[in-house]
């Protein structure tokens, strides 16, 4: 007979049944990061605050690490200071801060109070930063060596520090003048191959780094046209105070764009995993639905307008969720665009008039061969020329006005200063079905004999 083997978040809760504390780091480290998270989000909120209040604060940092921040810095918000102070000081300091900053103010102050001085006032100095700039993505811990440091020595100190080498993945060497003077960087196998009495200064490469303001998408296009791991960054006085890694920017990349779309599907006020509370996560939910339903009945009521000639061509009642479906895609292929070149600082505001310009000339070319396709159909399927008429010049006009609209709304939510990944879908659909649903309907009725002569 076969023995079933237990899920893993079973084994966790078999070991906090026994209180078997090494056990449970053991078997809770050796777990993937992947493996741990799919673990500790199938245990209700109580059990994850046990495992991470009895496993050593290394292990309970690595699962941190792996977690998106706001979940990670709710969970650290029920341990006491003392627990998650021990667990946020063995974490790189960019992911610390990562987490710190979803804390409320209250629960970062006790944690910051019982972490290392250092480390805490390294954490208030990347807190300072929004967290899309390189001061915000950077970490403070790297190598770096006064010019006249011998090459030898450098090695030693290395060989002394083995294990914060091989956490920190060191590939640079970064030298520095008085006061942490950023003056150039230097290969790890430069070091290596170097004469044991030569100078850093005799082997030093010119360093590329980055302004702490660079934002996150200068700093993406850095890391895209060059194969650094890792650049330093410096004040305006140039002194360093940290290295960014490539790894870091393309996180903060993808978190943005998960961000956005989350946002445009109606996810609202941050992450969402299934772990979280089922009061939190619904109660979000429904401040987009309960929106969006006040905005359907407004595209209904046109429907509604229009229900003698609904009755009279029912066929059209066939063609109002494709001019609504096919107006939306136009719609929010124009709003992808405008995001992107609102995120690059291609476009800003003031080019109102430019996007729509463009969106239109689009707009106009793909309205009418949309319009031309899905007249033939009509066409061909009820044999009424004049009902193709109806349908191809309703979609080809919907069309221009989808783009427009997703073109230029989020251009003038940015204005407003209002975020434009939140409220430009349910714009764009509201406009777009009260626009098409019209202008279907609508022109139906003026050519009601013709279609209904058939």
């Amino acid at each position: 007979m076969q023995v079933k083997q237990k899920h893993s978040w079973e084994v966790l809760r078999d070991y906090l049944a026994r209180d078997d504390s090494k056990g449970l780091n053991d078997y809770l480290s050796a777990l993937t990061g992947e493996e741990s998270l799919r673990a500790m989000s199938r245990l209700d909120a109580e059990e994850q605050q046990l495992i991470m209040a009895r496993v050593s604060p290394e292990s309970a940092a690595e699962f941190i690490e792996y977690i998106p921040s706001e979940p990670a810095a709710d969970l650290l918000g029920e341990l006491s200071p003392e627990v998650a102070a021990s667990i946020v000081s063995e974490l790189d300091s960019d992911d610390a801060a990562d987490v710190l900053a979803e804390l409320e103010h209250e629960d970062l102050e006790e944690i910051l109070r019982y972490m290392d001085e250092r480390d805490a006032g390294e954490a208030r100095q990347l807190l300072a930063y929004d967290d899309d700039v390189a001061g915000g993505l950077m970490m403070t811990e790297y190598f770096s060596y006064p010019r006249a440091f011998r090459a030898g020595a450098v090695l030693q100190d290395l060989a002394r520090r083995e294990e914060e080498y091989d956490l920190h993945n060191v590939h640079y060497i970064y030298v520095t003048g008085a006061g942490k003077q950023l003056l150039g960087m230097v290969l790890i196998r430069d070091i290596v191959f170097a004469a044991p009495n030569v100078r850093l200064a005799e082997i030093v490469r010119p360093a590329v780094s980055v302004r702490d303001s660079t934002p996150l998408d200068e700093l993406e296009n850095l890391f895209d046209e060059n194969s650094f791991t890792a650049v330093p960054v410096v004040d305006e006085t140039g002194h360093m105070l940290g290295v960014v890694r490539r790894r870091a920017v393309y996180d903060a990349v993808a978190e943005r764009a998960e961000s956005e779309h989350l946002k445009s599907q109606g996810i609202v006020g941050g992450e969402e995993l299934r772990s979280m509370p089922t009061q939190l996560r619904s109660r979000r939910r429904l401040s987009w639905l309960s929106i969006n339903i006040v905005l359907n009945l407004i595209a209904a009521s046109v429907i509604a307008q229009y229900q003698d000639v609904l009755s009279a061509v029912i066929v059209l009642a066939v063609f109002l969720p494709i001019i609504s479906d096919m107006s939306g895609c136009s719609g929010n292929q124009a709003v992808a665009v405008s995001m992107r070149e609102l995120s690059l600082g291609v476009i800003k505001p003031a080019d109102f008039y430019y996007v729509w310009r463009k969106e239109a000339v689009v707009g106009l070319i793909n309205g009418v061969v949309l319009g031309i396709l899905i007249a033939s159909v009509a066409w061909i399927w009820q044999g009424n020329p004049w009902l193709g008429l109806v349908v191809g010049l309703a979609l080809s006009v919907n069309t221009v006005v989808a783009v427009s609209i997703g073109g230029t709304v989020p251009v003038l939510l940015k204005a407003l200063k209002i975020d434009p990944a939140v409220a430009s879908g349910p714009i764009l659909t509201t406009i777009t079905d009260m626009c098409g649903f019209f202008l279907l309907l609508g022109t139906a009725s003026l050519m009601l004999p013709l279609l209904s002569a058939n």
